[in-house]
């Protein structure tokens, strides 16, 4: 019998006509045949309702009786639904994350799912009830509610979906799928029919609102199909999956996180544990890291740069100010009126020249890049805040994301468990559900670096540098342009090493005409990096994979993150060491 999971969140259900125009779309999935799960999150702003009035009797309640509080509201939502249903004619009930047998681990208001009982809802459905779970809350082994935090009641549909082998996961919400960028901020952002995990990933951790990563985890874990549609109307809305909405179009979508600090530290030593002593102090306040580049500084020692939320700067500043000061690091800096801009596509990792077309939209919109990073399919970039809409919008008009695609993607059929996972992979994988999965540590060897030192501070060199590179045939695959200890840029390239020669010429070229400083090449480099599904969510894998490196006494030269990866660059011949450095340290969590 089909079976399909329905999310409704707290806009959905602001009152009690919303409430039952959800309970309307349960049963006509119900009546069309399927057997239907409806997970639900509290009403409207009940759950911001709470919060207020807990913290009108303390300033700093438990996290544990927070979660007692806030878990309330979706068993209003739930029995109000139920009721809904029950007036409609049709049988329903509601059930707790308790009741359900969501079991969680013990951190309160941030809890993860360990694993899902299905006895009891597979009871209910067995005898015809529409079942209505409890959103964003769980037990723990003591039996304490729990839960999950933000975004937690969507991350409930999907792994619910994910262990009762649901057909789909229908999120419905107050927009109508998932656009191209922020409609909000770019009325020409267009609505996707498709978008894969990966893409997905990526918006979320840029901040794009539908979504929270730790469902779309979730989600591409157990290959389970998410339909995005609005509660509004019966709009077909957008499928995030296996698959792209077109192969041959190179960039997706276009995010802005609009309130970034930026934190650079200059002449960091170069020595194995720098990083891990700077990340581990932010590590300790409980920060999250966004944007991070290490790039070679003058006479050969590190600029480390990162971004965080503009709210955790100042306890961000005293964290890393007092790292510099143990390891006998240049001056911190830092920048609060930032904003990242970025494009996101799985065209990127076969097409070539996408970053050159990115520079030059911003070039040519007079917006300065500030700090660059890349991975296998996103670009982001820093840019002063005033300039962050301008910019948008240059990088969204220069990919024509308002267009359709001319092209779309053959789909396959996505079905829980057909492509990758066996009945007993799924079974295994669910007792530690949330858990970090890293799907592989990886040595590339063959590559080369490339830095050009105190570049210009001014809109257009990056996209004279790469273009100019593109001209010359090579293929660039890391890019890392991070603030130099004396404010100006400098930007670093891996390529192929065979095309290394070829590379320091034009670099050299083109310094001279900027009147940038020295070349500085490596003909050989060893890039480690490391993959996987919850990389973001799980704020330790950076630190776990600087301790490696440390332990086993290797530097680490440049820096690169994303949603899914990690890259550092090393010493060539610390490239093996290195690897099995980090095999061993991730060998509880790889697959």
């Amino acid at each position: 019998m089909p079976f399909v999971v329905q999310k409704f969140g707290g806009t959905s259900l602001a009152d009690a006509e919303m409430i039952l125009a959800a309970a309307r779309k349960a049963v006509r999935a119900h009546q069309e045949g399927n057997q239907v799960v409806v997970v639900v999150s509290a009403m409207g702003q009940n759950t911001d309702l709470l919060i207020q009035l807990a913290h009108q009797i303390t300033e700093n309640p438990s996290a544990r009786e927070m979660d007692m509080l806030l878990s309330t509201g979706e068993q209003v939502s739930a029995a109000l639904t139920a009721m809904a249903i029950h007036s409609l004619g049709f049988d329903a009930v509601s059930l707790t994350g308790t009741q359900i047998g969501i079991r969680t681990d013990s951190s309160h208001t941030k809890a993860r799912i360990r694993s899902i009982s299905t006895e009891r809802i597979q009871e209910a459905l067995r005898a015809g009830q529409i079942v209505i779970a409890t959103g964003f809350q769980g037990v723990d082994k003591d039996l304490a509610i729990t839960t999950l935090g933000r975004g937690g009641s969507d991350t409930t549909a999907v792994a619910l979906a994910a262990v009762l082998g649901a057909d789909a996961c229908e999120i419905y919400t107050d927009v109508d799928g998932v656009y191209t960028t922020d409609p909000r901020i770019l009325p020409e952002a267009r609505q996707m029919p498709r978008v894969s995990y990966d893409e997905m990933l990526e918006l979320a951790s840029l901040g794009a609102g539908v979504m929270h990563s730790r469902s779309i985890e979730a989600g591409k874990r157990f290959n389970v199909p998410i339909i995005v549609r609005s509660s509004f109307s019966d709009v077909p809305g957008t499928v995030i999956g296996l698959f792209p909405e077109a192969r041959d179009r190179p960039v997706s979508g276009a995010a802005l996180t609009k309130f970034e600090a930026q934190i650079s530290i200059g002449d960091v030593p170069d020595t194995p544990g720098a990083s891990l002593k700077i990340f581990s102090k932010i590590a300790a306040v409980k920060i999250p890291v966004d944007m991070v580049v290490q790039n070679i500084g003058a006479e050969g020692k590190a600029t480390i740069s990162f971004t965080v939320l503009q709210d955790d700067l100042s306890e961000t500043l005293t964290a890393v100010t007092e790292a510099a000061e143990e390891l006998g690091a240049g001056c911190v800096t830092h920048d609060e009126n930032v904003s990242k801009v970025s494009i996101v596509g799985l065209g990127m990792a076969t097409q070539t020249g996408v970053a050159d077309r990115m520079f030059r939209a911003l070039a040519e919109s007079n917006i300065n890049i500030q700090v660059i990073t890349t991975s296998e399919i996103k670009v982001s970039v820093l840019v002063q805040r005033e300039q962050a809409l301008t910019a948008l919008r240059a990088v969204h008009r220069e990919f024509e994301l308002e267009k359709p695609p001319t092209a779309r993607a053959a789909f396959g059929h996505e079905k829980i468990g057909t492509s990758t996972l066996s009945p007993v992979d799924i079974v295994a994988r669910l007792r530690q559900m949330e858990e970090l999965t890293i799907e592989g540590v990886r040595l590339d060897d063959t590559q080369a670096r490339v830095t050009i030192e105190s570049v210009p501070d001014r809109p257009g060199v990056s996209a004279d540098v790469f273009e100019a590179i593109a001209a010359r045939n090579l293929f660039v695959d890391m890019i890392v342009q991070s603030i130099g200890y004396d404010g100006k840029a400098n930007l670093s390239f891996t390529i192929p090493q065979d095309t290394v020669s070829e590379a320091v010429a034009e670099a050299e070229r083109l310094a001279e005409i900027m009147g940038a400083g020295h070349i500085l090449h490596e003909p050989k480099i060893a890039i480690l990096s490391v993959l996987g599904i919850g990389m973001r969510s799980h704020t330790d894998v950076a630190i776990r994979m600087f301790q490696a490196l440390a332990d086993a006494d290797i530097n680490v030269d440049m820096i690169n993150t994303s949603e899914m990866r990690i890259n550092v660059v090393v010493a060539v011949e610390k490239g093996p060491a290195g690897l099995a450095a980090l095999e061993k340290a991730f060998a509880d969590v790889l697959r």
